[in-house]
């Protein structure tokens, strides 16, 4: 089941770190009794999509893993410790290593330096050939996929520490300690670098941007407001990572508001109000988000106006989608990736991967959508 839907309190949290990551035993779980998981009807299908190629790289356990691109390939990793490198438009292995650790966080990369989070707290860097560079300790637990630019690794903590370190040598540069709320999810909130600058998805629903070289920050904004009279339901944290298009970031978070914001200023562009423990896309035209009950909805990117809803996918515990072409794709929990018109949100196909849930962030390597499953199988799926 997916970790995301973990309750930690802070306090509390060497008795809920023991608690079953079952999705029944969570108080905030987006599929409530009496809700079953939408069946899956015939298509006639209007778009042509085929399995190009699949990767075994181990199971994710209880994490979360997404791939990276750099230079036409994909790096993958999963949870026994198993990184692999390989050719993005055919899938041919180039390398597959062994990281010395389980890991439980990745992958990041500048296509320089390949970064992930190991057992205990471990950051972990290989350079592109698989060789280890150096390992260093954090405070506590990895979850969020560390990432790499200008130089400088960013990794981030579950005590909500932000280190910064020198990608060559693996020397601290900076912190950034921020104040966890008193309950939050267990989420893998993510990380996106932009010019010299990194924004970070916060717990308690806030956008963080610091400068990449000192770890000063350049704006915070929150992007879901705390309502409700008790701790549960004042949660709201952020899941997936914010996207930058053009001048605008856009995130989500649970239990608060989907919006886009000015990437240099935090300045809101527009917040419409929903909760998705997932993460957004977004194209010239769009902002795409699963809400947690599993209906998937569009939104205009210049002004946060409704283009579309598709609620046929009830909850299915749909992944972070992804816009490619004239289609916009999104995950399930049986494997299952649903291709919904980018235009009015109707089904125009499907494919199948695994069999397992599609937790990850979606990517697109030339006419390729990859996605990694949470037993642990990469699917190049080709749109023709």
């Amino acid at each position: 089941m997916r970790i995301t839907r973990k309750l930690v309190g802070v306090g509390m949290f060497a008795l809920m770190t023991g608690c079953s990551t079952l999705h029944s035993l969570n108080p905030f779980a987006s599929k409530p009794k009496g809700n079953l998981p939408a069946p899956l009807v015939a298509l006639k299908g209007s778009m042509a999509v085929r399995t190009a190629w699949k990767l075994e790289v181990g199971k994710a356990e209880t994490y979360m893993f997404s791939p990276a691109v750099a230079d036409n390939t994909i790096i993958a990793a999963g949870g026994d410790g198993t990184i692999v490198r390989a050719e993005a438009a055919t899938g041919r292995q180039i390398w597959r290593t062994k990281a010395g650790t389980d890991l439980t966080a990745g992958v990041g990369t500048d296509g320089t330096v390949i970064v992930l989070g190991g057992a205990k707290g471990k950051l972990l860097a290989f350079d592109m050939d698989g060789k280890k560079l150096w390992e260093t300790q954090l405070s506590s637990e990895i979850l969020s996929s560390p990432v790499v630019g200008q130089g400088i690794v960013v990794a981030r903590s579950i005590d909500n520490r932000i280190n910064g370190y020198d990608a060559k040598t693996g020397q601290k540069k900076w912190t950034v300690q921020r104040t966890a709320p008193a309950l939050t999810l267990r989420l893998a909130p993510g990380m996106v670098i932009h010019d010299k600058d990194v924004l970070i998805a916060q717990p308690g629903g806030k956008l963080l941007s610091l400068i990449l070289a000192t770890g000063a920050p350049r704006w915070e904004v929150e992007v879901g407001v705390a309502h409700g009279a008790t701790e549960l339901e004042r949660v709201t944290d952020m899941g997936g990572t914010p996207v930058i298009v053009d001048n605008d970031v856009c995130a989500v978070s649970y239990q608060g508001r989907v919006g886009c914001f000015d990437v240099a200023t935090g300045s809101p562009r527009w917040t419409r109000d929903i909760s998705s423990e997932v993460g957004v896309a977004a194209d010239e035209r769009f902002v795409f988000v699963p809400d947690e009950k599993g209906a998937v909805y569009a939104y205009n990117r210049e002004t946060g106006t409704s283009a579309w809803k598709n609620d046929k996918l009830a909850y299915r515990r749909l992944s972070t989608p992804v816009s490619y072409g004239r289609a916009v794709a999104v995950g399930d929990y049986e494997g299952y990736v649903h291709f919904l018109s980018r235009e009015d949100g109707a089904f125009l196909a499907r494919a199948a991967t695994d069999g397992s849930a599609i937790e990850s962030t979606p990517l697109v390597v030339g006419s390729n959508l990859i996605f990694q499953t949470q037993n642990g199988t990469v699917t190049a799926i080709a749109v023709e």
